[in-house]
């Protein structure tokens, strides 16, 4: 015990949320010192050999732009590690730029992990960890750290409901009593938006367009409403003949691009209300649904929501912060840590 906290005072102990878009990560008493993509650039020599030339924020501006000889890697797919060694040399290159000083003790370290992920998934993200310099690893589930990211108070005996809508995947989750009565996470959230903004343009306007760029048009004029008065963006891609072509795209266009994804969330959460234990039930009457993620930022999504569950739907405060701030929390709080860890 004495040796544990001796240990604490020189390791600058983490959390880290790794999202399949950004990797936030926290240090404590010190907050988020990292937000940046969850994006690796690999260059391959003659030999076959790979060699890391940017992580983060610089290896995504990289996407869709890159020689032959250069792979712009999003190791994160789904919310699930979908190449191991690259999500391995990325949490070190994140842990090495948290933990700068050399210490001689290594960081205990959180880490947020999707609902539902196999045994062999959670494992992955542990030796990843641990390879890459961790002392010891805690996980901790999406949708708990979210809920407190958000302020709800997960150890009252009351039921609150949270939807975090990620870039990989939305997780719903019901919370009571410091667990998770009922959760459900489906793989569908931004970059299935981003994917479905390609597709339309594609078929409506016959333009070709990366999903960087279709990214950037959902967080423009995306909405799941209509709105008072349409929003306009130029868009610029290629056309059938292979020319470079731009048109212009209004938020109408996008609401109907987002109208399917949408409706598979929704029908998610109805999943997730429909199997409440009554009891639950009345408190989610008064308490609604809180939606955090960087989905809970599409214009209208709060009364979209409100409209088809009847509930009352409110977006958390810097909802695309909130798993990030639940995690840094937990790591500040041992007692958090011991009634919600999956350790």
């Amino acid at each position: 015990m004495f040796l544990d906290k001796l240990i604490g005072l020189f390791s600058s102990d983490m959390a880290i949320d790794l999202g399949t878009a950004n990797t936030i990560v926290s240090v404590k008493g010190k907050g988020i010192i990292i937000n940046e993509p969850s994006v690796v650039a690999v260059q391959s020599d003659r030999s076959g050999k790979d060699k890391i030339l940017a992580v983060g924020q610089e290896a995504k501006q990289m996407i869709g732009k890159t020689p032959l000889n250069i792979q712009a890697v999003r190791p994160m797919q789904d919310g699930v590690i979908a190449d191991f060694e690259m999500t391995e040399r990325m949490i070190r290159y994140f842990i090495e730029k948290a933990h700068s000083r050399k210490s001689f003790v290594r960081p205990r370290i959180i880490i947020c992990i999707p609902y539902g992920i196999t045994q062999v998934e959670k494992k992955a993200v542990e030796e990843s960890a641990m390879s890459a310099g961790a002392r010891e690893v805690y996980l901790v589930e999406e949708p708990m750290a979210a809920a407190i990211g958000a302020g709800i108070p997960v150890s009252d005996p009351s039921g609150y409901v949270i939807v975090d809508i990620g870039g990989g995947t939305t997780e719903i989750g019901v919370t009571s009593l410091g667990g998770l009565v009922l959760c459900k996470s489906i793989k569908v959230a931004g970059d299935k938006f981003d994917r479905s903004i390609v597709e339309y343009v594609r078929q409506n306007y016959n333009l070709f367009i990366g999903e960087r760029t279709a990214e950037n048009v959902k967080i423009e004029i995306g909405t799941a409403i209509k709105l008072d008065t349409e929003l306009k963006m130029k868009v610029k891609g290629r056309d059938n003949s292979g020319l470079l072509s731009t048109i212009e795209l209004g938020s109408e266009g996008v609401r109907t691009a987002l109208k399917e994804p949408l409706k598979e969330i929704v029908s998610a959460i109805k999943s997730v209300l429909e199997n409440m234990p009554p009891d639950l039930a009345s408190d989610i009457v008064d308490n609604g649904v809180i939606i955090t993620g960087g989905g809970a930022l599409i214009r209208g999504l709060d009364t979209y929501l409100a409209e088809i569950i009847k509930l009352p739907v409110k977006v958390a405060n810097e909802p695309l912060l909130s798993v990030a701030y639940g995690t840094s929390q937990v790591l500040d709080e041992p007692e958090l840590l011991k009634l919600i860890s999956n350790a």
